[in-house]
């Protein structure tokens, strides 16, 4: 090989390395400084601004109104990134930013490398109808166009072909489960159900990044609730990074990873939903979030301990005894080498096991409840209300923790304290002590 060739060979492997690095470590959309004012003295507002001056001050003096000012954030790929506020935040005037639908006043926007806020004309149309996908709050179907057709309507604009682009709409309607009312006109459809198909006219051009403006602030709490799940299941399957808008927090806290609060304009605290219930950022904020119904937000993976674990393919009733002595418990879960759950064994199954010599197998009990980490406090209550032993979180089989009923009385405890009465609660909480 010669130097030439060997030099050659070095610089596209360096060049080969930094673009998986930067696929890795650069995200979808980068947000910095971006600011819109609307009006003309939009220097003097900005002034104002720096000065703490409220927006209705700023309009009284110049005229202007600041809808964004100075908004920073990355979203990473695969995220649900939800910016929520009241009326008049600047919320839906910040997603419309991202894709340009408002000119910015100062700032940029960054979409794989490329700045929203600088690209020429024809190139903001291609990332429009390659990149990103809207979907609004009214759905914006067409009246005369059949379910399929209103589907495929941003792959024609597009120049694809009929065949293609009927394939693709057809499988974003299944995705949906609407794939069976394709020939319908969107009159024949619940409000519900014309959302989804929004929903799926956005999904069948495969963006990457897709956002969504009160998609679902129109609908009925049940068929909203029903919509928040869908999106939800579609993520695990398709992880498309969504920037979301809302004004409800419970529904911010349920679909967000990560939430952003606005407040005239302004950012005023980004975090995960947990950090934002409990370390918020300013008064506002925790006025905001103040209200939160907890018992709908706090989740199994918030509340649960770790979980005193037998290994009951090779550990035997004297291990078990002993390591119940150790960790202060009655039982124990059961699990295999691969920590999957197989059940319980009690200190009075090991001592019986122990005393004839039988096999633990012989005294599991299988009949311990399991949930998802992310099952609510407010679904956990009512699964432990009943049991008789802890009930295991579990994902794939495998065992994650344990939640006992006393972490979940302190939960709910921490939102209304005097509404629980626990004389009518039996306590499964592991017993002290080896008895």
């Amino acid at each position: 090989m010669t130097k030439v060739t060997l030099g050659v060979l070095i610089v596209w492997s360096l060049k080969k390395l930094r673009q998986n690095y930067m696929e890795v470590t650069m995200p979808v959309v980068e947000v910095k400084n971006l600011t819109k004012v609307f009006g003309r003295k939009s220097k003097a507002a900005l002034e104002m601004v720096k000065d703490k001056k409220s927006k209705n001050e700023i309009l009284r003096e110049t005229g202007s109104t600041v809808g964004v000012y100075d908004a920073s954030f990355k979203v990473e790929k695969g995220e649900i990134f939800v910016i929520m506020g009241l009326s008049g935040s600047g919320k839906s005037t910040l997603i419309r930013l991202i894709n340009r639908l408002i000119e910015p006043t100062d700032g940029s926007v960054m979409v794989d490398g490329d700045d929203i806020a600088k690209v020429d004309k024809d190139k903001l149309r291609e990332i429009r109808r390659t990149k990103m996908s809207m979907v609004f709050q009214n759905f914006g179907l067409f009246p005369n166009r059949t379910i399929l057709e209103n589907t495929a309507y941003g792959l024609e604009i597009r120049g694809v072909e009929k065949e293609e682009r009927n394939q693709r709409a057809g499988e974003a309607l299944k995705n949906l489960h609407l794939y069976d009312f394709k020939d319908q006109l969107p009159s024949q459809l619940s409000g519900g159900m014309q959302q989804r198909v929004g929903l799926a006219r956005a999904l069948a051009n495969d963006p990457e990044v897709l956002l969504m403006d009160e998609a679902f602030s129109a609908l009925d709490p049940l068929i909203r609730k029903e919509m928040q799940d869908e999106l939800l299941e579609l993520q695990q399957k398709l992880q498309k990074t969504i920037i979301f808008i809302t004004h409800d927090l419970n529904e911010a806290l349920r679909l967000g990873d990560r939430i952003t609060i606005m407040r005239d304009g302004k950012i005023q605290q980004i975090g995960t939903g947990e950090e934002i219930l409990t370390t918020p950022a300013n008064d506002y904020v925790k006025t905001f979030v103040q209200d939160v119904d907890y018992s709908r937000v706090l989740t199994a993976q918030n509340i649960m301990e770790p979980a005193s674990l037998l290994n009951i393919q090779a550990e035997g009733p004297n291990i078990a005894l002993r390591r119940m002595k150790h960790d202060r418990v009655s039982m124990l879960l059961a699990v295999d080498r691969d920590r999957k759950l197989q059940g319980v064994i009690t200190a009075d199954a090991a001592r019986d096991a122990k005393n004839t010599g039988k096999d633990l197998v012989d005294y599991l009990d299988t009949s311990i409840p399991t949930i998802a980490k992310d099952t609510t406090v407010n679904d956990i209550f009512n699964i432990i209300y009943d049991a008789k032993t802890p009930v295991a979180v579990t994902e794939n089989g495998k065992v994650l923790g344990v939640v006992i009923r006393g972490s979940v009385i302190e939960a709910l405890a921490d939102e209304d304290a005097e509404s629980i009465d626990t004389n009518d609660i039996v306590d499964v909480q592991p017993e002290k002590g080896d008895k």
